[in-house]
């Protein structure tokens, strides 16, 4: 679980050190407030991962990418010349990871269950570079920098030395090359160094965070007719939710039972997504079915009541095909995964986004995974309060925050809950000015009661 970022020099941000995150993390705001500017740095580094080619130092994307962001000059603070972008990131890991001593036999070198690594990336003459990278574990760091005034050379050096000194091999004293990527470690410190080995393994947990971020994007898919499966597994939803059905089907084929907390029985991801379509008033029921045997085409189809005839999705509120892919992904993804959600309310009912906000307290509460989302939503946000005034959701599972563009630039704000669920520093018009709203009715009223209109 990533549980802090830091972040200097991308897009609307100039800095922002520090930030938070919890199981549930939430960012508010008006339109063009920077809110997805911060879901899209994770999403650069999440395809900057799955790239094949180690030789790009950052994935921009393409059109078929999550994030498209063009170029460096795209992405960095005002697009000045000579910046350089760079973050921290915290995260956090259920189990320990133990690297153990080769010089003293079932002895410990390092443990921990906390990463951070740190990154700063620089545009040297129109070729992108890694000014230097860092990882911190176990109380210890473990950096590559640039030297000054070398092009494509770097030194390699761990902070404090009281439990390991890089040593060189002999006759190997020749300058390394660039990091992998923006993270990693050239197979040249493996070769150049007898003790660099633990150096993979911090690399790995970093691959390991980001390939189980997943994401979901605002604009979903239309409902169809039917749906073809022929037998994929996919990882997620899809950037649209075009993989739902594909998911249920493959969560069906390998008997997938998902947790609905402690002391209630296991049901399928098919008992559970409809559970919850139908606590939130939208639908009584639904079946995944194939159009005839051992066919790989399906239709979706849908019970409004119980007594209702089953209908295809194509004839039901659209806000159902909407939520669906939000729901199958809370309950798909393996436990321990960060979901990346922008506007997850979006095409629903006031009643509905209230209910999206307790959707996500189960989730995290029964599989252990976080979610991380931009909202316009004023309702998920109330639910929120309400649910940790209720003690149904720890305030410290949260991190909300408001997104303002102000005279100096972009703010961030973090609200500040309390165990009754009030927002202590509740900002001005934070969801527009209500009672400015109504004074303004009200004098309209009075003053065609004067002019005597009705």
């Amino acid at each position: 679980m990533i549980t802090e970022l830091s972040l200097k020099n991308f897009k609307v941000w100039k800095q922002v050190e520090g930030m938070r995150f919890a199981p549930i993390t939430g960012f508010f705001g008006t339109n063009s407030s920077g809110k997805t500017s911060i879901l899209q740095l994770l999403l650069l580094l999440k395809q900057t991962v799955e790239s094949s080619d180690r030789l790009q130092v950052l994935n921009f994307g393409d059109e078929r990418s999550a994030a498209k962001l063009g170029g460096f000059r795209d992405v960095v603070f005002r697009h000045e010349h000579g910046a350089a972008l760079s973050w921290k990131i915290k995260w956090r890991v259920d189990r320990e990871l133990e690297i153990g001593n080769p010089d003293a036999e079932d002895t410990q070198l390092f443990s921990g269950s906390e990463f951070q690594f740190e990154a700063h990336i620089k545009d040297y003459r129109g070729r992108l570079g890694v000014k230097g990278v860092r990882y911190n574990f176990a109380g210890h760091e473990f950096s590559m920098s640039r030297k000054k005034g070398r092009r494509e050379a770097y030194v390699l050096a761990v902070q404090p030395e009281d439990r390991l000194r890089f040593v060189r091999n002999p006759g190997r004293a020749w300058d390394l090359p660039a990091p992998v990527k923006c993270y990693g470690f050239p197979n040249k410190v493996y070769g150049y160094y007898q003790n660099a080995w633990l150096l993979a393994q911090l690399q790995h947990e970093f691959e390991r965070l980001f390939s189980q971020v997943m994401y979901l994007g605002p604009l979903r898919e239309y409902p169809g007719p039917q749906y073809t499966w022929a037998g994929s597994q996919p990882t997620d939803m899809g950037q649209r939710g075009e993989k739902v059905i594909e998911a249920i089907l493959a969560a069906r084929d390998r008997g997938m039972m998902v947790s609905r907390g402690r002391r209630r029985p296991r049901v399928t991801l098919e008992q559970r997504v409809p559970e919850w379509l139908k606590e939130l008033g939208l639908i009584h029921s639904f079946l995944v079915e194939a159009v005839a045997p051992e066919s790989n085409i399906y239709r979706l189809k849908v019970q409004r009541t119980a007594s209702a005839v089953p209908v295809l999705i194509t004839d039901v509120s659209f806000g159902v095909s909407q939520i669906l892919p939000v729901i199958a992904l809370c309950y798909y993804v393996p436990k321990g995964s960060t979901l990346v959600v922008e506007q997850p309310e979006i095409h629903l009912h006031p009643s509905v986004q209230s209910g999206l906000a307790d959707v996500f307290v189960d989730a995290i509460n029964t599989r252990g995974i976080q979610i991380i989302f931009e909202s316009h939503s004023e309702h998920l946000l109330r639910r929120l309060q309400r649910r940790i005034a209720e003690q149904k959701l720890a305030a410290e599972h949260t991190a909300l925050y408001f997104c303002d563009p102000d005279e100096q630039g972009f703010g961030l704000k973090p609200l500040e809950v309390d165990l009754l669920g009030n927002v202590t520093n509740w900002p001005k018009d934070f969801f527009g000015d209500e009672f400015g709203e109504m004074a303004a009715m009200s004098r309209a009223a009075l003053q065609r009661q004067q002019k005597g209109g009705p």
